[in-house]
C-alpha cells in the first residue's frame, strides 16, 4: 500500500488502545488534541481532556479531513459498545438525546443525582485509567449476567455481552468464539455498566445480531 494510503492510527479498541487498521467503524469521537497535523501521526499522549466523547460520523453535512489540522483528533470505534468500553460517553452536542438518556441511566444505575458531563468525565477517568494504561476491573459475576453492551476480557481478547451470549470483538465486527473463553476482567467501566443495567441501550455493530448456533 502506498505510504499516503496507509491507515491512520486513529481506531480505538475496547481496551482503549489506538491502532492503525483499515476498518473505520460506525462512530467517531475524541479525547482532545493528541496528534501532529503535519505528519498526521499521534503524539505520545493519549488524551488532553477528560471529556472522552462518542460522536456520530455525519452531522449537519459537516466534513473534516481527518487529523489534518490542529483541532480535536478524530478517533473511530467499531460501535458504541466499543467506545463505552474504552471509557468514552455520548456527546451532548451531536448526540444530545443519547447523552441525556445515558445521563439518566447513569443516575439511576449509580444511585446518584443526575450528574453533569464534567462529573461523569471525572468518575470515568478514575475507572478507565491506571498509571496511564487502561484500567480493568474484577468481574462482578458471570459474564452472561451482565447487561447487554458490556465488554469483558478473556486474556488479551475482548468479548461483547449481548442476549446472554458473548461474542468476540474484532476490528471487522463480532464473531462467535471458537472455544469457551475464560473471562477474567471487566473492560467497560463499572459506572457505565451500572448505566447499561439501568436501561441505556448502546448502538451495536450489525454483526452483534449474529444468530446463536
Amino acid at each position: 500500500m502506498p505510504p499516503d494510503r496507509r491507515p491512520l492510527q486513529n481506531r480505538v479498541t475496547p481496551f482503549g488502545d489506538i491502532v492503525a487498521v483499515p476498518q473505520r467503524g460506525t462512530f467517531t469521537g475524541n479525547r482532545g488534541i493528541i496528534h501532529d497535523p503535519t505528519t498526521r501521526t499521534l503524539l505520545s499522549r493519549r488524551w488532553t481532556s477528560k471529556a472522552w466523547i462518542i460522536c456520530v460520523c455525519e452531522f449537519r453535512g459537516r466534513r473534516r479531513e481527518v487529523m489534518a489540522r490542529r483541532s480535536w483528533t478524530e478517533l473511530f470505534f467499531l460501535d458504541e459498545a466499543t467506545a463505552l468500553a474504552a471509557g468514552h460517553r455520548p456527546c451532548f452536542y451531536c448526540r444530545r438525546a443519547n447523552a441525556r438518556a445515558f445521563q439518566a441511566a447513569w443516575a439511576a444505575g449509580n444511585r446518584c443525582e443526575p450528574a453533569r458531563a464534567p462529573a461523569m468525565d471525572a468518575a470515568l477517568h478514575g475507572e478507565r485509567v491506571e498509571h496511564r494504561a487502561k484500567r480493568l476491573h474484577p468481574l462482578p459475576g458471570p459474564a452472561a449476567d451482565l447487561p447487554d453492551g458490556t465488554v469483558v476480557a478473556a486474556g488479551a481478547e475482548a468479548f461483547l455481552v449481548t442476549g446472554r451470549r458473548t461474542l468476540r470483538w474484532t476490528p471487522d465486527g463480532y464473531r462467535e468464539a471458537s472455544t469457551a473463553p475464560v473471562f477474567d476482567r471487566l473492560i467497560t467501566p463499572p459506572s457505565t455498566v451500572a448505566a447499561l443495567a439501568a436501561g441505556y441501550h448502546p448502538v451495536l455493530h450489525p454483526s452483534a445480531g449474529l444468530e446463536a448456533p
